[in-house]
């Protein structure tokens, strides 16, 4: 039996104090048109009632999948978090505290467990953890994936989805992109810079219930979302970007601000966009002419003060996401015969951290 949200969880976030009633109401409407599709849709989950709530799993608890997961759960979700360690013990014993520097802060008693040991099939897992642990955690979701489960990778770089594809079997991958700057600051409590907005889709393009449905239930938790007919090329903008931005506040261990302000490194931060670009359109990714363009201007508008959580994990001396992202695009390069020094030198700069902080070599 699904838990009833607590009396704290039914208050309002912050920053829908605002909202009105007609809004509410709408959010109402969305749940009983939800209800209704799953009725009249054989894409719909076993488990499902009339008046049952979207069942979503949240594998990562940390700053993405905490953010969205509390949002989605305070909008009447059912949410079943997967944490570790002391993050998990600290939700189990206190709730997960939400601290945005945008919405106000929120606690909330969620359901949290260590690992997944069946039920009924989720609605839609988001799929937020490190993609060195893709093909484990991808595993460890067999007790709650059934034949029509979104698995929707909310994760850097641009092969997650094949990789849950190979676990779990063909189709149960979706294509996802989280625009968002949030982190655990301490077990239990996750700060939120700014952003929020989730773009996804399934690999073939397709527009199907089962994304549909989570698109309404997004949107009915406050949050920007939209249905990509190409996520493979939303996939591929992010990984440009987070190979420019990511990886020169970690190599430079700067935040953006600095990177920016001295002109022989904002040069680099193009010469890394430029270099995959060029591997994106030789693996067939269809990329607006203008993208680069596109991305500096991004980079131009970010606030001075960001580090990517490359940059905060080397710093912290945490293992790295490097070879799914600068170590991808380098072994790309060399099968497509495309030069990539700069992407190479980020990437050889930072391998000696990639399994956390370096130890002294032996002496002996």
């Amino acid at each position: 039996m699904r838990r009833a949200p607590s009396n704290s969880a039914r208050r309002r976030w912050p920053a829908a104090r605002a909202a009105s009633t007609a809004t509410r109401r709408s959010g109402e409407c969305i749940r009983r048109n939800l209800a209704h599709a799953r009725l009249t849709t054989n894409q719909r989950s076993p488990s499902m009632t009339p008046m049952s709530p979207l069942s979503i799993v949240v594998v990562g608890a940390g700053g993405v999948g905490g953010y969205f997961g509390l949002r989605l759960a305070l909008a009447g979700a059912a949410v079943k978090f997967v944490a570790r360690g002391a993050h998990l013990d600290a939700i189990r014993r206190s709730g997960l505290r939400v601290s945005s520097m945008t919405e106000g802060e929120r606690v909330v008693k969620v359901d949290a467990v260590a690992a997944l040991t069946g039920g009924p099939p989720a609605d839609a897992v988001l799929f937020c953890v490190k993609s060195y642990d893709t093909e484990s955690a991808a595993a460890a979701l067999r007790p709650v994936v059934g034949p029509d489960t979104a698995v929707v990778s909310l994760q850097n770089g641009v092969d997650n989805e094949e990789k849950i594809d190979a676990v779990l079997g063909r189709g149960h991958a979706v294509g996802g992109a989280a625009y968002v700057f949030a982190a655990i600051e301490s077990p239990g409590v996750i700060v939120h810079r700014f952003g929020g907005r989730i773009v996804f889709g399934e690999m073939d393009g397709r527009v199907t219930p089962r994304c549909e449905t989570l698109r309404e239930a997004i949107a009915g938790a406050g949050l920007p979302v939209e249905i990509s007919p190409d996520v493979r090329r939303v996939l591929w903008e992010k990984y440009l970007f987070i190979c420019a931005q990511a990886g020169l506040t970690a190599l430079t261990r700067c935040p953006v601000g600095v990177v920016r302000s001295i002109p022989e490194t904002w040069r680099m931060f193009r010469m890394i966009l430029d270099e995959v670009t060029a591997i994106a359109r030789a693996s067939g990714v269809n990329l607006a002419p203008n993208v680069v363009e596109t991305l500096v201007k991004q980079g131009e508008a970010l606030p001075a003060e960001l580090m990517a959580s490359l940059a905060n994990d080397v710093v912290q001396g945490r293992r790295l996401e490097l070879e799914a992202l600068h170590g991808h695009a380098a072994r790309l390069g060399e099968r497509f015969g495309i030069p990539t020094p700069a992407v190479s030198a980020v990437y050889a700069a930072l391998k000696p951290h990639v399994d956390g902080r370096p130890q002294p070599a032996s002496t002996t």
